[in-house]
């Protein structure tokens, strides 16, 4: 079973402990508030209150043996660093560190982090991208600047068949899926006909979902309506 240690236990770290839990994930969650221990000890396999910077307390509950430790303490970046450094030092395959701003970014990464998030400017660009076109429904970053979007089908592209959109060269973006027969306000792969593989002369029609990929120019450049 895959084991991830999470340590800090605020509202980032607190869910994302929670969401590897019900996943399957062997959780260790760690934070030096026995407050918050006490709030993760029921939904994770185990919840320890120690300082991460000390060597010997993560030693002694076998941190070096995770496969993944995500570094989600908040506010004091001092105790983030040297944690990293720790674990860096520990030999842990995957340390993923949460950064506050660009420059705790870039020291992470030089010092050893395999992987550095910024979970609220992700939020803040996917909520501008979304509120600037009320068609997007979903985003998911992809590596190297694209993105993958569910968008309800504009109104110009209703009842027109996707070789007559030519959507890769005329948009710059590729259609992964449809997905159609959604009710109103929801769509899930239970309630919907999903079209992973559609075919040149299928049309486009109203209400359909539509999974596309592209760059963020690309996906910004989409019809509004």
């Amino acid at each position: 079973m895959r084991r991830v240690a999470v340590i800090g236990l605020g509202r980032f770290g607190m869910a994302l402990a929670r969401h590897l839990a019900q996943r399957g994930v062997q959780v260790l969650a760690i934070d030096r508030s026995m407050q918050l221990v006490n709030e993760a000890k029921d939904h994770v396999d185990l919840a320890v209150r120690l300082d991460s910077t000390d060597r010997d307390a993560l030693l002694a509950q076998e941190v070096e043996k995770v496969d993944v430790a995500v570094v989600a303490i908040g506010e004091n970046f001092e105790a983030a660093l040297l944690t990293t450094v720790l674990l860096h030092k520990l030999n842990v395959p995957r340390v993923i560190c949460r950064a506050q701003t660009s420059t705790h970014a870039e020291i992470f990464r030089q010092i050893g982090a395999s992987e550095v998030i910024q979970p609220e400017m992700s939020a803040g660009e996917q909520m501008a991208r979304r509120l600037a076109n009320p068609r997007l429904s979903d985003v998911i970053d992809l590596a190297s600047g694209y993105s993958l979007v569910e968008i309800t089908a504009p109104e110009s592209w209703e009842n027109v068949a996707l070789q007559t959109l030519a959507l890769r060269t005329k948009f710059d973006v590729n259609l992964v899926a449809i997905k159609r027969g959604c009710p109103e306000g929801e769509c899930h792969v239970d309630n919907a006909e999903v079209i992973s593989v559609p075919r040149p002369n299928d049309p486009i029609l109203p209400g359909d979902r539509l999974m596309l990929v592209g760059t963020h120019e690309a996906i910004n450049g989409l019809p509004r309506s």
